[in-house]
């Protein structure tokens, strides 16, 4: 069964806001290594229309915001098969397939097909998911920054998840990437 991972860029004081993040060379090349460690990636709507938003390429010149360095992401995303779990949009493209129905059947038959592991990344629907038990290692990379504001993540969990942090990897930024698995 290949795992469900979480990975989120989360500031000190536990704000989420993308806009809020700092992303430098290190953070790109570690997110990009995890995305290429994963079959497939695994978004609610507002994250697969954020991502799209950002990361599809477009005819013409790169984005003016675009470096050199973040091109490997901008790849590797670009060419990632993705699910989209959404009851409003009626379809996707950008290698993506629109998902319904039960959640939690829903990912646990993606869970059973062959491969290295799913990637999922936003808010609610990580919600959802560590909600049904579905989530099998959650990163955190904590910025050193504090911001005052939300969102938060986990925000509404009905029930305490306990963790045993698996690894940790600091960045020249002061971020610190930790890994956790649920306790058994």
């Amino acid at each position: 069964m290949r795992p469900l991972r979480y990975s989120i860029n989360v500031t000190l004081d536990g704000c989420c806001d993308h806009r809020e993040i700092s992303a430098d060379e290190d953070l790109h090349r570690h997110h990009a290594e995890n995305l290429a460690q994963a079959d497939a990636l695994l978004f609610g709507r507002v994250t697969y229309e954020m991502m799209e938003a950002g990361w599809r390429p477009r005819p013409g010149a790169r984005p003016y915001w675009m470096t050199d360095w973040m091109e490997p992401f901008a790849r590797t995303i670009d060419a990632a098969k993705k699910y989209v779990v959404s009851s409003t949009l009626d379809r996707v493209d950008w290698n993506a397939e629109l998902v319904r129905g039960d959640l939690e059947t829903v990912v646990q038959q993606l869970k059973r097909e062959p491969g290295e592991g799913l990637l999922v990344g936003g808010v609610k629907l990580p919600l959802a998911l560590a909600e049904l038990g579905l989530i099998d290692e959650y990163e955190f990379v904590v910025q050193p920054r504090l911001v005052g504001h939300g969102p938060t993540l986990f925000a509404g969990l009905s029930k305490r998840i306990d963790l045993k942090l698996v690894s940790r990897l600091e960045f020249s930024s002061g971020a610190v990437a930790m890994r956790y698995e649920p306790r058994t």
